[in-house]
């Protein structure tokens, strides 16, 4: 199965679509690692390189967007949510400006670079400020599908991506991504898994683990955080009446916070949220510090599975 980062897709789709000459993409000396590079070469006078200097990245975003253009501010997660917080929230959002933050390098699969690089808060942190709308594709073709969309839709976007190659989930023209809506990738009748990012890889699997369990799994890619489908989660929660969230990020404020709070005003049920457990990355091999923090199929499906057992007894 073909593997591809979804910050290589993201660059990729810049180009493909790169031909509207109200594009500007900007990055924070970041080019090759974002994948901007690739519409650095195609398009050279659309694309600023505004140095080590995240904020100010920001501000001059905003400039730009006053102008009429679409303007992409790329750089890696932990800057964009956490340096440039201030300029994001004040110069993007409340004058709700055309600014798609496309950061990458989210989560912990950055691997070796460690805590100081890893980001597990940004998607608590972005979904909280008005106006800004949040999307976390899981491969490469839900990705070029978001960039799509937040290309021709006003106003600012959070677009979350990987620097880890993750598993194909969707081949090229196959992805029914509809901004807002999550997509059902397995049907269920005994719990559902809700997931993002790069644990809809790991859900799948899981979901083969506990078929083998006897248990029937429902799967949903919530790739749309903010707004979330309340109406799809309604109705796993109504038909299956358990539900686990996964997520590459702390469990307070993310995904599972999302779902929760959506379920609350609409179909309330019992819940379990499979991911980062309230404490800082640490450095070592992305699949190893996957495995450290239990983002894992194995620990999504024994997190399913102790859940149902609960149920039943």
């Amino acid at each position: 199965m073909a593997k591809i980062a979804t910050r290589e897709a993201y660059g990729k789709a810049l180009v493909e679509f790169g031909a509207n000459p109200d594009i500007v993409v900007m990055d924070a000396d970041l080019s090759k690692s974002t994948y901007t590079n690739l519409f650095k070469k195609a398009y050279p006078e659309r694309h600023i390189n505004m140095g080590i200097a995240e904020a100010n990245m920001m501000s001059a975003a905003a400039g730009i967007a006053t102008c009429g253009k679409t303007v992409f501010a790329s750089t890696f997660a932990i800057f964009a949510s956490e340096r440039a917080i201030e300029q994001v929230r004040n110069s993007i959002c409340y004058p709700n400006l055309n600014v798609k933050v496309c950061a990458t390098h989210a989560g912990l699969s950055i691997g070796e670079d460690g805590a100081s690089h890893q980001i597990v808060e940004d998607i608590a942190i972005m979904r909280a400020i008005p106006n800004m709308r949040v999307i976390s594709p899981c491969d490469a073709e839900e990705t070029r599908m978001a960039v799509r969309y937040i290309l021709d839709t006003p106003g600012p976007f959070y677009l979350r991506l990987g620097r880890l190659a993750v598993e194909t989930v969707y081949e090229e023209g196959e992805c029914p991504f509809t901004f807002g809506k999550g997509i059902q990738l397995r049907d269920g009748t005994d719990l559902t898994i809700v997931a993002t990012g790069l644990m809809v890889q790991e859900s799948l699997k899981a979901v083969e683990i506990l078929k083998e369990k006897g248990i029937s799994a429902r799967l949903i890619d919530i790739h749309t955080i903010k707004p979330i489908d309340r109406d799809i989660l309604a109705k796993a929660s109504h038909e299956t009446g358990l539900i686990v969230t996964a997520e590459e990020h702390n469990v307070y404020g993310g995904l599972g916070g999302a779902v929760a709070e959506a379920l609350a005003l609409t179909h309330p049920c019992r819940m379990a949220m499979v991911g980062v457990q309230d404490r800082f990355g640490r450095s070592g091999k992305p699949a190893e510090v996957l495995a450290a923090y239990g983002l894992t199929a194995e620990e999504i499906a024994l997190t399913a599975e102790r859940l149902f057992a609960e149920k039943n007894n």
